[in-house]
């Protein structure tokens, strides 16, 4: 006899091609991704990869040059007004009204999204409480603090229970105990059904809440995959040194080579040596051997697993938080127009 049936799981968000360029620069070069119903989608990246451009075509800030999106079974430009009612947006710097109180800003979101004046009132001291600005409520947004006007713009994010929710760098500016609040508060809408797209440069951040990964570099993705899979790509134990003068670091890496199992990833802004090891506490004893009498400084070594930062500096060569010397794209913030913010 057969088990009862397995609900089919959906796809909230599908971009397929996503092409999008400014000017000489191609943003954007042939972005696919999905993201599962209910699911957090981590989409990470350095400054200037491409990470707010998709979100700002998927939000329909912006149109793509080439490609097609879908949100909660929408098209991104052909059902633009209605995407707007499903989603919600916390773009990477805090848009509120400074002159308004937190109450009041919060209000103002809710009606833009059509809500009821008594539904928009109720869901501004719900999420007031949440995010404990009760205290601050009735006062005016411009003599909050850098970490309580993000905390404001995220709670606005959340005034319509959206259905897919955009995070493009939620945590930037929060200090470490409203950082990890903010953790907890996501990983509670996931576990709710809500579907996220998360983009961040705190790899632990994505380590920790994404249920997969989309690692993109200049405007193309380079991998895919949970935390593990993408951990797997590089393997064993990381034999690591950090220097106090980058030029050292090729006579390093030639010194120890002959312990290397795979190619060495030299990271010379970080004044960084990475490499991968077998063997214990005996490959660093032997490591530091060869280097007895070497003109390198040491700043700092350790022999540790590899973790999401060895990831993306194996995948793109360089850190997570290397910023680019030209933006994606002109930045601008978003402003509510009746959907997403």
């Amino acid at each position: 006899m057969p088990g009862p049936s397995v609900p089919r799981m959906t796809d909230s968000i599908v971009v397929e091609g996503l092409v999008k360029r400014f000017g000489a620069t191609t943003a954007l070069d042939g972005v696919d991704l999905t993201v599962t119903e209910g699911s957090v989608l981590g989409l990470l990246g350095p400054n200037g990869a491409g990470k707010t451009t998709v979100v700002r075509i998927l939000t329909t800030l912006l149109e793509a040059d080439e490609g097609r999106a879908q949100v909660a079974g929408l098209d991104v430009v052909r059902d633009a007004d209605a995407v707007r009612a499903a989603i919600g947006l916390t773009g990477q710097y805090a848009a509120v009204d400074e002159y308004l109180t937190g109450f009041e800003n919060l209000e103002m979101v809710g009606r833009l999204y059509r809500l009821p004046k008594i539904e928009a009132r109720k869901r501004a001291g719900e999420l007031l409480e949440r995010f404990d600005l009760v205290a601050a409520a009735n006062r005016p947004a411009k003599t909050y603090s850098g970490g309580m006007r993000r905390r404001l713009d995220i709670a606005a994010s959340l005034i319509n229970n959206p259905r897919v929710l955009f995070l493009d760098e939620p945590t930037t500016g929060l200090d470490p105990r409203s950082r990890l609040a903010m953790w907890e508060f996501i990983a509670e809408l996931a576990d709710g059904g809500t579907t996220i797209l998360l983009t961040t440069q705190y790899l632990e951040e994505a380590d920790r809440l994404a249920d997969r990964m989309v690692v993109i570099d200049r405007g193309r993705v380079i991998a895919r995959g949970t935390a593990d899979e993408l951990k797997a790509q590089v393997g064993g134990q990381r034999l690591e040194f950090t220097v106090t003068d980058a030029t050292a670091l090729p006579g390093m890496v030639e010194a120890l080579r002959p312990l290397a199992v795979d190619e060495p990833l030299v990271d010379l802004a970080s004044r960084r040596l990475s490499m991968p090891v077998s063997g214990g506490a005996e490959v660093l004893a032997d490591a530091l051997r060869r280097l007895d009498g070497s003109t390198a400084q040491i700043f700092d070594v350790g022999l540790r697993r590899p973790d999401l930062d060895d990831v993306f500096l194996a995948l793109t060569g360089h850190a997570a938080e290397e910023v680019a010397t030209d933006d994606e794209e002109p930045h601008e913030a978003p402003v509510p127009t009746g959907g997403a913010r």
